[in-house]
């Protein structure tokens, strides 16, 4: 829809084929209903992942924050700062969804929802768009009626496999890998993540705050620190969503994966030997259950001073050192192995995508096929939690939007 709007607004004469029964449907859900427009700390090699170095960069600095926030301030948006991520000032995300509507009709964009692309293909003049109107009956010979579309230029937004339920089914690829383009496997990323062991079915509902590293076959991949939830099949949060990328990346390689918790991430582990003895003296009396009570969720508390070999009956004051010393490495490295991670229906974005190194990040214009456009998720490009992701779409959209609109012109001015 940022393309759209940006490509009308240039002149352009513009068709949305879109495969739900709306426009926006996936924009909707973003930042919990209140969408998470964008953020005001970017640095494009730490919030985006994938792709080739360089390449987010050069495609945020064609289309800013600032010139976002112009983009949605132009069309009626005002906004929130809430330490630099960005909602709308209604902290609705559906008065985004409609804006960027009403804009679209404003400028004469044909919408047309309801219709599933099965095919583009590359003609003399420009390009044969194929769709078929998703639900309609089959005709005698058992297929759908179908619609073709001629276009001058094409632009690709169809989005990854992340929650399909919006209507993002993974199609996008398959008409770009149609059209010569390279797919990187597009895997879960923002996602929960799933540990092996019975043992989480008694941490479940705990939130608390803690760091999360991750291992690939030993060696550090990921880490993060946040308000972690710890479920009945392993762990979740921002934190979790953060790192959940390289985990589908290296559990996808056949590589062994494990997680180390950190529930005292603000101590070093000599902190926390001398927190424990100090605590220890203080609360001599305190049974084992409660000696952690303060410093942890109880039930969290419990299960590791269980996992460290210390009652939860006797005072605190008869807990040995070596057994103190256990305790402390339960807090302070909490271990288990991960088995997998939630499926696309529950991650945010995927990683993987259409290969970037055939893509002009100036432009968005496809180097194999000229006249197409690659956007947003479809690409090999994903941002971390925060507004990172709607601002690849806002970036790419309008940069694909102004690009077409640019290069058409070009083209009627040369003929």
């Amino acid at each position: 829809m940022a393309a759209a709007v940006t490509a009308a607004a240039a002149g352009c004469r513009v068709t949305v084929l879109e495969h739900r029964e709306r426009a926006c449907k996936k924009l909707l859900a973003t930042g919990n209903g209140r969408c998470n427009m964008t953020n005001l700390h970017m640095d494009p090699e730490t919030c985006y992942r994938g792709g080739i170095p360089g390449f987010a960069s050069a495609v945020t600095a064609q289309v800013t924050v600032g010139e976002t926030l112009d983009f949605f301030a132009s069309m009626g948006i005002p906004v929130r700062n809430r330490d630099g991520y960005i909602y709308p000032r209604s902290g609705q995300a559906s008065s985004v969804a409609d804006t960027l509507i009403l804009e679209a009709e404003r400028l004469g964009v044909r919408i047309c929802c309801g219709l599933h692309v099965r095919a583009v293909e590359k003609v003399k003049d420009g390009f044969s768009v194929t769709a078929v109107r998703t639900g309609e009956p089959s005709s005698r010979e058992g297929k759908s009626p179908e619609t073709a579309y001629s276009c001058r230029r094409v632009i690709l937004s169809a989005g990854g496999k992340a929650a399909p339920s919006s209507g993002s089914d993974g199609s996008g690829y398959e008409l770009a890998r149609s059209l010569g383009h390279r797919i990187i496997p597009p895997l879960p990323a923002l996602v929960q993540l799933v540990c092996r062991g019975k043992l989480f079915r008694q941490l479940a509902g705990i939130r608390t705050e803690g760091g999360v590293t991750l291992f690939a076959d030993g060696a550090p991949a990921a880490e993060d620190r946040g308000e972690l939830q710890l479920t009945e099949y392993g762990i979740s949060g921002i934190p979790v969503f953060q790192v959940s990328r390289f985990a589908s990346v290296s559990l996808s390689k056949g590589q062994k994966v494990t997680v180390r918790l950190d529930f005292l991430p603000e101590f070093t582990e000599e902190e926390t030997a001398a927190f424990l003895k100090t605590r220890r003296a203080q609360l001599a009396s305190r049974e084992g259950q409660d000696f952690l009570t303060g410093v942890l969720p109880r039930k969290l508390g419990c299960v590791l001073m269980s996992l460290a070999g210390i009652s939860l009956s006797d005072p605190a004051s008869v807990i040995p050192d070596r057994k103190l010393e256990l305790l402390k490495e339960q807090l302070k490295g909490f271990s288990a192995e991960i088995t997998g991670t939630k499926s696309f229906d529950q991650a945010q974005v995927c990683c993987g995508g259409a290969a970037v190194d055939q893509v002009d990040p100036l432009t968005m214009e496809s180097l194999e096929v000229p006249g197409l456009y690659l956007t947003g998720e479809l690409l090999d490009i994903d941002g971390i939690c925060g507004g990172y992701n709607l601002q690849w779409a806002w970036s790419t959209g309008i940069s694909a939007g102004r690009s077409a609109a640019n290069s058409l012109k070009r083209t009627v001015a040369d003929q």
